[in-house]
């Protein structure tokens, strides 16, 4: 009596690497979300940054420089926030005949929701220098503003639409003539139309989190200004 082992076809041979090659691409995919995610409490959170800056340096070879950040990030639900926004403004070596002027301008908009929103680590600052540079022009502002909403919250098309007038409009100073303390005016009018848009789009929340009502607190924006 003969005994020989059933015959493996072609396709079924097939259909099991397939199979081992799909297995192995999910435990790849499944590595890649866990290096990716932080698990607390049965959900995903996860950490994130916003850097952003504006640099600007005058001297005889670049006697007029401007340089303007508008950047807008928003982020969901996350554990730990860290915003990071820099201006800075330098004239150097110029000469009273022929003076130098410098001026940056920084905007961050960072949104964020959940039990943590409120806790971000936010970071605010600028700092203009005049170095052996009499009669220059320098200015460095920036403005930062932090929107914490229980659940997600995705700024609206009219929202965006505002900002970006906005964005043009402090663009915009670049080919202006204005004096220093206009520039500063002006920008400080460009921060608070930001703050107004912002407000409205808090106002407009849910002020409830559906997933844990526990969590649940008022929409806020907090505005950051440091000039210099």
């Amino acid at each position: 009596m003969s005994h020989r082992k059933p015959r493996t076809s072609t396709a079924a041979k097939t259909a099991v690497r397939l199979g081992m090659i799909a297995t192995a691409g999910m435990a790849v995919a499944a590595t890649t979300t866990s290096a990716q995610a932080t698990t607390t409490g049965g959900s995903h959170s996860f950490m994130s940054a916003a850097v952003d800056m504006a640099d600007a340096h005058a001297n005889r070879t670049h006697a007029n420089q401007f340089d303007e950040s508008f950047k807008i990030h928003q982020f969901g639900p996350l554990v730990a926030v860290t915003a990071n926004n820099r201006a800075t403004a330098q004239s150097a070596g110029c000469s009273p005949q022929a003076p130098c002027r410098s001026i940056a301008l920084s905007y961050q908009i960072v949104t964020a929701a959940g039990r943590n929103a409120r806790l971000i680590n936010a970071t605010n600052l600028s700092r203009s220098s005049n170095n052996h540079c009499e009669g220059c022009q320098t200015f460095a502002g920036a403005y930062q503003f932090v929107v914490a909403t229980p659940q997600e919250m995705t700024l609206s098309r009219s929202a965006l639409s505002n900002l970006t007038r906005i964005h043009r409009e402090a663009a915009a100073l670049r080919t202006s003539h204005l004096s220093i303390p206009n520039v500063k005016k002006r920008a400080d009018e460009l921060a608070q139309e930001i703050k107004t848009v912002l407000d409205r789009e808090a106002a407009a929340a849910p002020h409830r989190s559906a997933a844990a009502p526990q969590d649940s607190f008022q929409p806020t924006v907090t505005m950051h200004r440091h000039v210099n």
